[in-house]
């Protein structure tokens, strides 16, 4: 919205990213630096060598407000944050945390976190800590500790990958194709049903040909007389592909649409 973009087609990857496809006319004529400066601003979590265990990039805002999407929590001076320890439960008798705070924050919490059978346990221990921290600090010269919403931001908030938005020649998978490790098609995601979206249930490409299969047998008996070519493009609609086949249609038809509609006004104003 900040961006002025219209035409997003979100796509599964096949294993575990998600990527949108912005097919505005303005926005493919971007030059590179465009590109990256509209990836940037919608950054938020930045990944380093180390990954997500590196430690939170936190976008500043001012007391009005700067106009980006995402507004954060102020916290104090010090970043404070977690490993991803937090949330195993392999290593139960030891405290993987490292917590860039006083010790009255961290050295109950690393008594405490080998007691907790699951990950589920700590993470309820670690908020109930920090809200009665948040709510005895107010109004002191230190600040209160917001760790919890920290952890949340460094491991839920996206990570955006510029070099795929900003290089003119980068490879991009298009949707529909085979992810080479997990076998799973790269399907479009339909908003209004994310919730219901399970990425383990996506159509394999060994599922998907058993399923032709048995849909050419039944279409053989069924159509004799129809050419092999018009079956076989018809096939996949009795397929688990088909409902997402229709949400690319349904986007398509949508920019089409919109095609159509400034054509109208560009014609009327001549």
């Amino acid at each position: 919205e900040d961006l002025g973009v219209q035409h997003r087609l979100w796509v599964y990857s096949g294993r575990r990213g998600v990527h949108c496809w912005v097919c505005d006319d303005a926005v493919r004529k971007w030059s590179p630096a465009l590109r990256a400066a509209a990836v940037e601003y919608l950054s938020l979590v930045k990944v380093g060598a180390q990954g997500a265990r590196n430690p939170l990039s936190l976008v500043k805002v001012g007391a009005q407000g700067s106009g980006h999407p995402v507004t954060l929590v102020k916290v104090g001076a010090q970043a404070n944050t977690l490993t991803p320890g937090l949330t195993g439960s392999e290593e139960s008798g030891e405290s993987r945390m490292s917590l860039d705070r006083p010790a009255q924050h961290r050295e109950p919490l690393q008594g405490e976190f080998p007691k907790k059978k699951d990950s589920v346990q700590r993470w309820e221990l670690l908020r109930a800590r920090m809200e009665r921290t948040r709510g005895s600090s107010r109004g002191t010269a230190v600040g209160p500790c917001y760790a919890d919403w920290e952890i949340m931001l460094q491991f839920c908030f996206p990570r955006l990958d510029i070099n795929v938005s900003k290089g003119l020649g980068h490879l991009l998978k298009s949707p529909f194709s085979v992810h080479p490790k997990t076998g799973r098609i790269s399907v479009p995601l339909d908003l209004q049903r994310l919730d219901q979206f399970d990425p383990f249930a996506v159509p394999t490409i060994t599922s998907l040909c058993h399923e032709l299969d048995t849909a050419s047998s039944d279409g053989e008996q069924e159509d004799v007389g129809e050419t092999e070519p018009k079956r076989r493009a018809r096939d996949y609609k009795r397929t688990s592909l088909a409902p997402y086949v229709r949400v690319f249609e349904q986007f398509v038809e949508g920019m089409e649409r919109a095609r159509r509609g400034e054509r109208i006004r560009q014609s009327g104003e001549c």
